[in-house]
């Protein structure tokens, strides 16, 4: 399977780090992906205002 090329030099000779400097130019324009959220912690999250805490007190048996 022969894969189309994603752009050609139609003229002129470049050498092989003019090339590099293109194509780094080109990926550097890419949109990138969002990292990822890390995870909360449970200790973060119920430090959350507005969310209803499900913290039990022990009436101690």
């Amino acid at each position: 399977m022969t894969e189309e090329p994603l752009f050609r030099v139609v003229r002129g000779t470049p050498t092989a780090e003019e090339v590099a400097a293109v194509v780094g130019a080109l990926f550097s324009l890419a949109p990138t992906p969002p990292a990822p959220a890390a995870p909360r912690s449970r200790w973060a999250q119920s430090a959350r205002p507005g969310r209803p805490r499900h913290w039990r007190a022990d009436a101690g048996s």
